[in-house]
């Protein structure tokens, strides 16, 4: 019997010729991850790895963007913002380090490849999942960004982890400390990701990929890659709870919280100087 996916809220699954296509459907908010589209990120890995019908799986965004990373307007409210219908999200509380945690994770554990179609922009943990994808595919104009440095924390949720094993510890130390944005053609241009195409070619591409390890030799294909996340575990494992634990102390800091008034107010924010108590 086929997966049900329908109780996703911003999680849509289509599954043909035995390849998901996992698109995050929050379009109107460029796909920015709030507390319910967090909890359906950690949940549907694990659907799909469970999924017998689903041999490769092509990850995308609705519209313009990818993923633009998490939901500030909703930091600026004291949290993310609260799933608006009954979801598997549902009821599931706050957004802690241990589900930042279990979201990296979750998607390293699944067999099946992954092949991220990345159409547009892929900012903050938008670039992490993009980046932890098996095969990238991405839009020559996309621009890749680790941002959290810009809203006053720590790169936690999985940057740490995977830009210094693509780019080198020195590179990827400059991109995550001043939150610069790269293209598509330039992250291609220094091996980041697999294949930079006109963005009209983007998902024509990503699946002609899928399509071709949906029909290959299933166990080598699979096993193939969970000998090299083995090696991405690792370094997940090493890293990955000192950088949340320092992202969750960073939350608290005054940088954080002049750099999400700075945004709701659309002004640059002003890291210099602690604004006197009201």
């Amino acid at each position: 019997m086929a997966t049900d996916y329908s109780a996703y809220e911003f999680l849509k699954v289509e599954v043909k010729e035995r390849v998901a296509t996992l698109t995050i459907n929050r379009p109107d908010r460029l796909n920015a991850v709030n507390t319910a589209l967090h909890h359906e990120l950690e949940q549907v890995w694990i659907d799909l790895a469970a999924d017998t019908d689903v041999n490769a799986i092509v990850f995308t965004g609705a519209g313009r963007a990818f993923c633009a990373g998490g939901d500030v307007k909703g930091m600026a409210e004291g949290g993310f913002v609260d799933s608006t219908k009954k979801s598997k999200s549902a009821g599931r509380g706050p957004i802690t380090a241990s589900n930042g945690r279990r979201l990296v994770e979750n998607i390293l554990d699944v067999e099946q490849p992954i092949i991220g179609a990345i159409n547009g922009d892929a900012i903050g943990l938008g670039a992490t999942l993009a980046l932890l994808c098996d095969i990238t595919v991405v839009s020559e104009k996309a621009r890749f960004a680790d941002t959290h440095v810009k809203v006053g924390v720590v790169a936690g949720d999985g940057g740490a982890v995977i830009w210094p094993l693509l780019i080198g510890p020195h590179r990827a130390k400059e991109f995550l400390m001043r939150g610069h944005m790269i293209n598509g053609a330039e992250a291609y241009r220094i091996g980041m990701v697999n294949y930079a195409v006109p963005q009209d070619q983007v998902m024509s591409r990503a699946m002609e990929l899928a399509q071709e390890l949906a029909d290959g030799p299933t166990y080598a294909i699979r096993w193939s890659k969970l000998a090299v996340n083995k090696w991405l575990k690792e370094q997940a494992n090493l890293i990955m709870d000192t950088g949340l634990a320092y992202e969750m102390m960073t939350f608290n800091t005054w940088h954080h919280k002049e750099a999400v008034r700075a945004f709701v107010e659309k002004r640059k924010p002003n890291f210099v100087k602690e604004p006197e108590s009201k």
